[in-house]
């Protein structure tokens, strides 16, 4: 929460949305990824950018408390979905969805995004309808259309 709101402004402010962030600990290191977006699309000098700005904004405020690796990227055809309007922007549309517990007696879902509620998500999964707590949610990535 604290890094995004840190870095969001950087991003935005640039002209570029945030479309998620992960970061993750790896033992005494950790890796911050961001996921920029445009609509033209992103390129690799955006990343470039992106991480330039970033940078500076993190060796400033210094939120990380271990070394880092920063990474940024586009979201890509297979993007992650990380908030409720992204499921929204992509109702009808495939995603693969891992839970932290099981639902309905499994862990991992293919299926169409059907309906997004402010706490959960609905997917067709093989012809019956599956609702997934989005607390439960821990990745959850669109497939892309083959043609993409």
């Amino acid at each position: 929460m604290e890094l995004d709101r840190l870095l969001r402004p950087v991003v935005t402010g640039m002209g570029y949305a945030l479309w998620g962030l992960e970061y993750r600990v790896q033992g005494r290191s950790a890796l911050l990824r961001l996921f920029i977006d445009a609509p033209q699309g992103v390129t690799l000098d955006d990343c470039a950018a992106v991480s330039d700005q970033v940078s500076g904004v993190l060796d400033v405020e210094d939120p990380i408390p271990v070394p880092y690796r920063l990474e940024v990227s586009s979201p890509g055809l297979d993007r992650l979905l990380f908030e409720p309007a992204h499921y929204e922007r992509y109702q009808g549309e495939e995603v693969r969805v891992r839970t932290a517990w099981p639902v309905e007696g499994q862990r991992n879902f293919r299926g169409v995004i059907r309906s997004v509620g402010e706490d959960s998500v609905e997917l067709e999964v093989d012809g019956r309808r599956v609702c997934l707590p989005l607390e439960a949610v821990t990745r959850a990535r669109l497939v892309p259309r083959p043609g993409q």
